[in-house]
């Protein structure tokens, strides 16, 4: 549940307060209330303020020097201040808003006046919150794809080094092509889904629907992964409808979607246990299932496991950018189908792709 607006009012009249309670009644904000500006500034922290309502005429400190002060503090400085004062000189009010005031109401305070100027100084709060949020989100994404992007390349940088050693055998040749090809097709990997989502994101990309066997289409998906799986010793087992039944997708996204389920299944499995994909065709659509024994994902996270740069648990050494699961639901969602999470007894998750046709 999203919390509650703060409004922190700073008056050292306790009736003012009283009067501000009584004029916001029934506008759902948190009303918090300090006596002085020396308070106020000592439990802004407490507070969390989302908009302040500050008198300025107060003892000792001022309401132009609070003002001055919490806008000085960069964890602060977003937050809009309301002055509110007797003063009507133009003079004064102009040292209201070059003491970092965002906007001031005169006395004695008039109920529509006081909510209006709120609720737009709330938006204006709402929208810096957004853009810092965004700010924070593509920071974080730079930072996850920039390290993404160092494992494939440093392979191949490493690969390629070893290849210039004199008198390498034929054999270690080999193996260190084979890990720049397989590095290589990391990095393409990742920059299709990177250019997909966004075509998917923006509406620019029409789905090329064709018919194609369910069964074959998985068991392709399967072959092409059960070498990855090898190395972690992990069985990979189909459960198939008989060939012949079609369904209606764009099989170059549709496929993606199979090998980001698949990837991550291995990816977080534990050695000797077992990846299952399931498939069946249902009276209207089909359902395929990605079912692993790794460590599952929490309630909290079953939505926002979706959500690009969402990483979910992390697990030591193993490499979560975020976005194969985002893809696979943006893919879907463009199929007009829904993929879901659950748990998989006793343990690990169950994915689940349903379509309609």
């Amino acid at each position: 549940m999203d919390t509650l607006p703060s409004v922190l009012v700073i008056d050292d009249e306790p009736d003012n307060f009283d009067v501000v309670e009584t004029l916001l009644d029934g506008e759902n904000y948190q009303l918090h209330y300090a006596p002085s500006g020396q308070q106020a500034l000592d439990r802004l922290d407490s507070f969390q303020p989302d908009v302040i309502l500050l008198d300025v005429m107060m003892p000792d400190l001022d309401g132009m020097e609070v003002c001055r002060r919490i806008k000085a503090d960069p964890q602060w400085q977003a937050v809009p201040i309301i002055m509110v004062t007797a003063l009507t000189a133009k003079e004064d009010l102009a040292q209201c808003l070059a003491a970092g005031a965002d906007d001031f109401i005169s006395k004695p305070v008039n109920r529509i006046e006081l909510r209006a100027r709120i609720h737009s100084m709330l938006r204006i709060k709402q929208q810096y919150d957004s853009v810092r949020d965004l700010l924070k989100l593509r920071e974080d994404m730079v930072n996850m794809i920039v390290h993404d992007l160092r494992n494939p390349l440093a392979s191949i940088v490493l690969s390629t080094e070893i290849l210039r050693i004199p008198g390498l055998s034929p054999e270690k040749q080999q193996q260190r092509i084979e890990e720049i090809v397989n590095a290589g097709q990391q990095l393409q990997s990742l920059i299709d889904s990177l250019l997909i989502m966004a075509k998917l994101e923006s509406g620019k990309m029409s789905l090329n629907y064709t018919e194609v066997d369910l069964s074959a289409l998985c068991i392709s998906a399967v072959a092409d992964i059960e070498a990855i799986a090898a190395q972690k010793n992990l069985t990979l087992a189909s459960e198939l409808p008989k060939p012949g039944g079609v369904v209606k997708v764009d099989v170059a996204i549709f496929r993606r979607v199979l090998d980001n389920l698949l990837s991550n299944a291995i990816k977080f499995s534990p050695s000797n246990s077992q990846v299952i994909l399931r498939a069946e065709h249902l009276k209207r659509g089909a359902k395929v299932q990605v079912i692993d024994s790794g460590p599952g994902v929490s309630k909290d996270l079953r939505q926002r496991i979706f959500e690009k740069y969402e990483t979910g648990n992390l697990l030591q050494d193993v490499s979560q950018i975020g976005l194969g699961l985002a893809f696979c639901k943006m893919a879907i969602n463009a199929h007009h189908g829904i993929i879901t999470v659950e748990d998989n007894h006793p343990q690990g998750s169950v994915f689940t792709v349903l379509l309609e046709s």
